[in-house]
């Protein structure tokens, strides 16, 4: 599910939240200290001036979860501007347990599009250890009821919480898919500073989700949402100037995330077709043109790997225009 429109993100930190999960600390994340209010959002709406054909998106916090009235005020600071046109669509992201038909009902009324569930987990252990204050039962009530109502659905999923493992994250990619979502996000577990996960890794309780294991799972999820036709929107938390100036201290925090995973399944692609070449070989292996840099992979690790591991003289990767690949053995030298 792309969007079709410039998105504008007003952020509410915490907002609406009736815990602390041991992995969240918004503030941190975003760079935002305090929730927009209805005059933030009119300020904000107001500087855009004549431009048209704006996502408004709310992040962070639990939008339904905040009372009735705030979520109204809110909501009804954008009014004029949907009528404008200025605004085409709203997105706004809650917590599973913060829905019912009165809000919904609500956000109906006020020109919501698109509710973004953090469902982060279908194993309750994980939910439990990670104190996310809700069940996977939940997460299933909720996608049925914001679809039955007429929004997009789309569901966040973490990797790499407590108690999680390559198998349940698969587990709970497997159940989400079963609840037809519009789009996932996936957010591989980054380890915040000032959150009591990072209190945890200090004192060694918890061991870190780290960027290989990160791109290695998320590899495996991927095909998983390709296959049920679900389009994964975002892979690993949005790069900050707070995050990589040090607010991430360890875990699966990576800039270009997305691309390290989408590399790591081009790898698996020429493993396969790799397997019957002979060592000594000097290889080329002809590629669509706009995927040549995963192929090869972030400092040419593709072309180290495979050439090491097939013992190959050489490896080269050239654009092609058509979609699939295919690959040529030059020749053949017999290695001494």
């Amino acid at each position: 599910m792309k969007s079709q429109h410039r998105i504008l993100p007003l952020f509410i930190p915490h907002l609406g939240c009736p815990n602390q999960c041991v992995f969240c600390n918004q503030k941190r994340i975003s760079g935002s200290l305090f929730p927009v209010s209805g005059e933030d959002v009119r300020r904000a709406l107001e500087a855009l001036g004549e431009e048209k054909s704006y996502e408004l998106a709310f992040y962070g916090g639990s939008f339904t979860a905040i009372p009735m009235e705030e979520q109204r005020a809110l909501l009804e600071a954008v009014q004029p501007f949907r009528a404008a046109g200025t605004v085409t669509a709203i997105r706004l992201s809650t917590r599973p347990d913060a829905i019912d038909g009165e809000r919904l009902a609500l956000l109906r009324e006020m020109g919501v599009t698109t509710v973004e569930l953090g469902a982060q987990s279908m194993s309750e252990e994980v939910l439990r250890l990670s104190r996310r204050g809700h069940t996977a039962k939940d997460v299933e009530n909720a996608s049925h009821m914001v679809k039955a109502a007429g929004f997009s659905l789309v569901l966040q999923l973490m990797t790499g919480l407590p108690g999680d493992t390559a198998e349940s994250s698969v587990e709970s990619a497997k159940r989400i898919i079963a609840l037809h979502p519009d789009a996932v996000r996936l957010y591989p577990t980054v380890i915040i500073r000032d959150t009591p996960l990072y209190e945890s890794w200090c004192r060694g309780e918890y061991t870190e989700h780290t960027v290989e294991d990160a791109v290695e799972l998320c590899a495996r999820l991927l095909p998983l949402f390709e296959a049920a036709n679900i389009p994964v929107i975002r892979l690993g938390l949005n790069p900050t100037e707070e995050l990589s100036g040090g607010q991430a201290v360890a875990g699966a925090y990576h800039p270009a995330l997305g691309e390290l995973v989408q590399s790591r399944l081009r790898r698996r692609e020429c493993e396969e077709l790799l397997h019957g070449a002979e060592p000594g070989s000097e290889v080329t292996v002809f590629v669509p043109r706009r995927l040549v840099s995963q192929y090869i992979g972030q400092k040419r690790v593709n072309v180290a790997y495979l050439q090491n591991k097939f013992a190959l003289r050489a490896l080269t990767f050239r654009p092609h225009s058509e979609e699939n690949i295919r690959i040529e053995i030059a020749k053949k030298i017999n290695m001494v």
